[in-house]
């Protein structure tokens, strides 16, 4: 087996998790293939001394190999699609943040968890992104024009509300006044939109969500559409330039512009120990209680 693992470091967390998994793969003879700046920081923390090999880029991950595994939080792993994109390469989150829906296994059941990825006990669950175009180019939305949460548009240096004429299939459909727009996967239901009041989707729903940040019209409510829709979205205001992010990457552009989002002809695969459902986790994650069934 061959698996690249990517990571972050949380002081006083993450180290004992990091040397459990290195032991457990080394002990089962596991192809070990380390990102090179987490490695280097694994090793000016003394946490490992063993050489392993190294990639940089996502044209280094094929389907050689099996898994790419994540330590960290959810925010890790958006940066791990970023690294496996259209490779295929599934993504298991190994969870050293506080919460996480995508970083299901927690620190308590690595060694049970990564036995069952050794021995390919897991399904995969595959994940829709969003791509977002821009009229005129703009340079910094060129090399990762994709999203795996959420595309969102939100006011820059103003408190004045912004305005979102969006349309959908080319029909307009509403100018939104508000902070901002999310356009959110349902991977991303559970993340910003979740906190603006859109609605909770089971990850293999073909659909999206428009959620509008603190609109000035009360009856702006999200909505919920086709996956396969073409969204549009002219954004106008006080300040010549407004922020898009696509996950945690956040950009400048300018009111002139036209954004254009579709779902990627891609998606990413993301791994699921049967212990550690996407139901599992939401029960655990919202706290609706335990399991009352006898």
């Amino acid at each position: 087996m061959k698996i690249a693992i990517y990571g972050q470091y949380y002081q006083n967390s993450t180290e004992p998790i990091i040397k459990d998994i290195f032991v457990f793969f080394n002990r089962n003879n596991v192809e070990l293939v380390i990102e090179a700046n987490f490695l280097e920081m694994l090793y000016d923390k003394e946490i490992i001394q063993r050489d392993y090999k190294t990639f940089s880029s996502h044209t280094e991950l094929d389907s050689s190999f099996d898994i790419l595994l994540s330590i960290g939080g959810d925010g890790t792993i958006l940066r791990a699609a970023t690294l496996v994109r259209n490779s295929g390469v599934p993504i298991l989150g190994i969870n050293a943040g506080r919460l996480g829906f995508l970083a299901t296994v927690q620190k308590e059941n690595i060694a049970s968890f990564l036995q069952i990825v050794i021995d390919k006990q897991y399904t995969l669950s595959k994940r829709t992104l969003l791509s977002l175009s821009c009229s005129p180019t703009n340079e910094a939305l060129q090399d990762i024009n994709f999203a795996m949460n959420e595309i969102t548009v939100s006011r820059k240096d103003t408190t004045s509300m912004i305005t979102i004429d969006t349309y959908l299939n080319g029909e307009f459909l509403n100018s939104y006044w508000a902070d901002g727009l999310i356009i959110s996967t349902p991977t991303g239901s559970t993340g910003y939109s979740l906190s603006c009041g859109g609605p909770i989707l089971t990850p293999d729903v073909k659909s999206l969500v428009i959620t509008p940040i603190a609109p000035h019209n009360l009856n702006a409510r999200p909505l919920v559409i086709p996956d396969d829709t073409e969204i549009e979205l002219r954004v106008s205001g006080r300040e010549e330039n407004y922020l898009v992010s696509l996950d945690s990457r956040i950009t400048s552009v300018g009111n002139d512009s036209i954004l254009t989002i579709r779902k990627t002809a891609f998606k990413i695969n993301m791994v699921e120990i049967p212990e550690a459902t996407f139901l599992k986790t939401l029960r655990s994650k919202l706290l609706w209680g335990e399991d009352k069934r006898n």
